[in-house]
């Protein structure tokens, strides 16, 4: 007998106590954490227990949930058996072995055909009813491989028992026994369900190979069916973790967006009073003889002013662009007068020149004016801050079949950040398209594409054609003083 103990790693079904809303496996009782392995597709898969609102699960090594259910295959190290546990776990894997029950009222028969399986099919249990109903209790109490039954018997024939085979275990197969030249009877049994008839006399060899089919038939259906739960289990599980998942990114865009709204608008007040301060400063010292470097400082505060606004300005623009607070108000404009204003805004008081050669008419589009403005701004900006003034920049307005593509070319420009990160988004959400180009030499490209409105291309015969028109060329270029403030 074995010592209780003794810790043993065996196998069992898992049960729920509903009474206790507990999960058992062969009698003990399951706890969240608790390590054990299910048996789904063929292979032992290793986890903890789990429980949450919907029930209980296996939480595996790759953290996918598998949700456990009454009748899985599973094991566990962790915790002791009783030798009645035992005793019965193996008793349990020694009932693996294919059984059938055979069922006659014929007594030859019903020793025959057992001895008969016993020496061809060694590895087959055999069960044997003497009636009908001694079947049907048989069948209460234990699941069959296959079952073999004469179809004429007293109290109840063969095709009933038939249908009540198919009502308890529907996916056993029925071999049923006839006699010679009963053909009709064979052909309602096999309408009626029948996996297989034979005949009598039975020849013993068409009778084994009979078996061995149902056997087979039995095993590849209950595979299929385990296979279809393990893959539902999986499935709901696969759910379950994408909804987790989701919930989680849901989650840290939130703390995300918050974080980035909190922090630009605690921001913006100190950046605020610094430069009323500085402001202040400036106009109490006019008039004063102030040394070079207090000039330069002034200067170097203002700009660092400026640029952390323009910071701040960023952040509120990316948390707005990533939610739902971003908005798009919609009017047609001329795209080649639209650049080339923000292009006189942003080159005028500065040490740059703009020069213009327009080759086309209107290039109509319908967009957010004012965030296009700031997109162009922003292309602008990075372009002034070239650490290569001498070399100019060029900017290409251009039709090619339905869109309006936008190429700034310069060089030795900085990256542009966070700025071409919004850039880029708002150009999307105009159903456009924003990239950049690094060329040798430091060179570089941007390109800015837009769908032209309706009306501006419906006009036009050339929509078809990848033939680049030109509509206007822009040249940007520099002073003598070098380098911008």
């Amino acid at each position: 007998m074995m010592d209780e103990k003794n810790t043993n790693e065996m196998t069992g079904t898992l049960a729920f106590d509903e009474e206790r809303n507990c999960l058992l496996l062969d009698g003990h009782e399951l706890s969240s954490g608790e390590n054990i392995e299910i048996y789904v597709f063929g292979s032992w898969i290793p986890g903890h227990v789990a429980i949450d609102a919907a029930g209980w699960y296996l939480v595996t090594l790759d953290q996918v949930g598998i949700r456990l259910h009454a009748g899985l295959l599973a094991r566990s190290c962790d915790f002791r058996f009783s030798p009645q546990i035992v005793a019965q776990a193996v008793s349990q894997q020694q009932q693996q072995a294919p059984t059938i029950l055979i069922v006659d009222d014929d007594p030859a028969l019903l020793h025959a055909l057992p001895r008969t399986i016993s020496l061809r099919l060694p590895h087959v249990e055999v069960s044997t009813a003497q009636s009908a109903p001694m079947a049907l209790q048989l069948l209460k109490e234990k699941r069959y491989d296959a079952i073999v039954s004469d179809i004429k018997m007293p109290e109840m024939d063969g095709l009933t028992l038939l249908s009540k085979i198919r009502e308890s275990q529907p996916d056993t197969p029925t071999i049923l026994i006839t006699g010679h030249g009963e053909h009709n009877l064979a052909i309602q049994a096999l309408r009626g369900g029948a996996y297989d008839y034979i005949q009598k006399p039975i020849e013993r060899d068409n009778f084994v190979a009979a078996l061995l089919r149902a056997i087979q038939t039995c095993q590849l259906r209950r595979q299929v069916q385990e296979q279809q739960q393990a893959l539902e289990l999986y499935t709901r599980s696969l759910e379950r973790l994408v909804q987790q998942r989701t919930e989680e990114l849901a989650e840290a865009h939130t703390t995300k967006d918050k974080v980035l709204s909190l922090v630009s608008q605690e921001l913006k007040e100190p950046i605020t009073r610094l430069k009323s301060l500085t402001q202040l400063l400036r106009q109490k010292l006019e008039g004063s003889e102030l040394s070079e470097i207090v000039t330069r400082s002034f200067s170097t505060i203002e700009e660092s002013i400026e640029r952390t606004e323009a910071l701040v300005h960023e952040l509120l623009n990316t948390s707005s662009i990533d939610t739902q607070r971003f908005i798009l108000r919609r009017q047609r404009c001329d795209l080649a007068r639209l650049c080339h204003s923000i292009l006189q805004e942003e080159t005028s008081d500065t040490d740059m020149q703009l020069e213009h050669q327009g080759l086309a008419g209107p290039l109509e589009v319908e967009v957010d004016e004012k965030q296009i403005r700031q997109v162009l701004s922003t292309l602008i900006d990075s372009t002034q801050s070239s650490i290569r003034q001498q070399y100019p920049t060029t900017i290409t307005l251009q039709q090619v079949g339905k869109e309006a593509i936008l190429t700034l070319r310069d060089q030795g420009a900085h990256s542009l950040g966070a700025g071409f990160y919004i850039a880029r988004k708002i150009v999307e959400r105009h159903n456009g398209h924003m990239e950049i180009q690094n060329f040798p030499d430091d060179r570089r490209a941007l390109f800015m594409k837009l769908p032209l409105s309706e009306d501006n291309y419906a006009q036009r015969q050339d929509l078809t054609s990848s033939i680049p028109q030109t509509h206007a060329i822009w040249t940007i270029s520099y002073g003598d003083s070098g380098a911008l403030a």
